[in-house]
């Protein structure tokens, strides 16, 4: 029953995976699934989350902290980008009942909520997502190639009413 179940998980994360580049001399994750994209560049908007479900195996016994990070390669400068701990931390976003500490070859789903500033250019970056064990060996890397968009926070604003002033109700 439990082979039917984890068959029937790869078979969708397959179909709804979104199409990235795999890191150089680093782990490829099984799949990565960019929430409203299949084929990149994915568009995000500014002041919203971008949802990433990034599908990967352990790669040795015991790994009990996964952290992420992530880079942006933007005008050919790879720069680098701090996430808060409830988004780095991978072992308290894993899908499906997962916990860490995590074997060779358990199959999980890491879910990436990556908050995309409302100061970010409007443009296109390749993002990096490297998934690292506590000896920041790598787990997982990949390359998504994201367009970065205004978000509708800014068309939003000009619908509020003034309510301390009467003319403009």
């Amino acid at each position: 029953m439990l082979k039917i179940v984890v068959t029937l998980t790869l078979i969708l994360a397959t179909v709804s995976a979104t199409t990235v580049q795999q890191c150089k001399n680093k782990p490829f994750p099984l799949s990565v699934n960019v929430q409203d994209c299949e084929i990149p560049p994915c568009v995000v908007y500014k002041g919203l989350y971008a949802v990433m479900e990034v599908h990967f195996l352990g790669n040795k016994n015991n790994i009990k902290s996964i952290t992420a990070s992530t880079t942006a390669k933007v005008l050919g400068m790879n720069l680098p980008y701090a996430l808060p701990e409830e988004v780095s931390n991978v072992c308290i976003n894993l899908l499906y009942g997962a916990i860490c500490p995590i074997d060779k070859d358990e199959d999980v789903v890491y879910k990436f909520n990556f908050y995309v500033e409302p100061s970010f250019p409007e443009i296109t970056a390749d993002v990096t997502v490297t998934l690292n064990d506590a000896q920041n060996e790598p787990i997982a890397c990949f390359v998504a190639s994201c367009k970065i968009r205004k978000g509708p926070t800014a068309v939003r604003d000009e619908y509020l009413l003034d309510w301390t002033n009467p003319n403009s109700l």
